[in-house]
């Protein structure tokens, strides 16, 4: 009875952190602010104290998950109705930089070392303090940079090229097997993408690796006699 409480527990926890993660939205590691991540070691520990403690029942468990749930939806509907307990739950992004100029006060108050935040640069390409212009820290503890004009990649319009806009590619075909969902998704059926294929010169579709699809670009197929080709 002991194991089989553990193991309810264990699948009613797990269920309870996904319809907590879905309820609270989508986010990324990367996006986690303190807060998120204050909020998600507690739901952990109170899953983890109920694993270990069997005097804590299920119902228990659940209840306790459920308020701190609860709670957590109220303080993120709050934050994003009132900007002051939005700086005090999440904090609020700090411009390090500006015009190129260092704001060395605001370095400190975070707490971020000059070596340190040249490392945080050159982990997006930036391996120089004289290419930025602007600089922010954000509630992430990520940085966000505007560089000078004279440090950014000429643009086409820049060049005063014409550059046609290219439509997202879809993932048709993989490893052999048809991906109805992405059909479905723009609208097409299997006899449509069998035609296609055909066209292209590709009959038997077991044979395909992967086919992409792009509005504007058409297919790219490759097939494992081509990857065998290459290797």
């Amino acid at each position: 009875m002991l194991y089989f409480d553990t193991v309810i527990k264990l699948v009613l926890g797990l269920g309870a952190l996904l319809a907590v993660t879905r309820l609270l939205g989508k986010k990324e590691m990367g996006q986690f602010t303190p807060f998120d991540f204050v909020y998600a070691l507690i739901l952990g520990a109170l899953l983890e104290e109920s694993l270990y403690d069997h005097q804590i029942s299920i119902w228990q468990m659940l209840f306790g998950v459920a308020v701190w749930a609860v709670l957590i939806y109220i303080v993120e509907i709050l934050v994003g109705k009132n900007d002051l307990l939005r700086g005090i739950f999440k904090g609020s992004a700090s411009r390090l930089m500006k015009d190129g100029e260092l704001d060395l006060e605001k370095l400190k108050s975070n707490h971020i070392e000059m070596e340190q935040l040249r490392t945080m640069l050159r982990q997006q390409g930036i391996f120089s303090l004289k290419d930025v212009r602007d600089l922010y820290l954000e509630t992430s503890g990520s940085i966000s940079v505007k560089k000078h004009s004279s440090a950014e990649p000429p643009t086409a319009e820049i060049l005063r090229m014409k550059v046609k806009d290219e439509a997202p590619s879809i993932l048709l075909v993989d490893e052999g097997r048809i991906q109805e969902d992405m059909l479905k998704s723009i609208g097409k059926t299997d006899d449509w993408l069998e035609e296609q294929l055909k066209r292209e010169g590709y009959s038997d579709i077991d044979n395909i690796l992967y086919a992409e699809w792009s509005e504007t670009e058409g297919f790219f197929i490759k097939t494992y006699r081509s990857l065998k080709g290459q290797s």
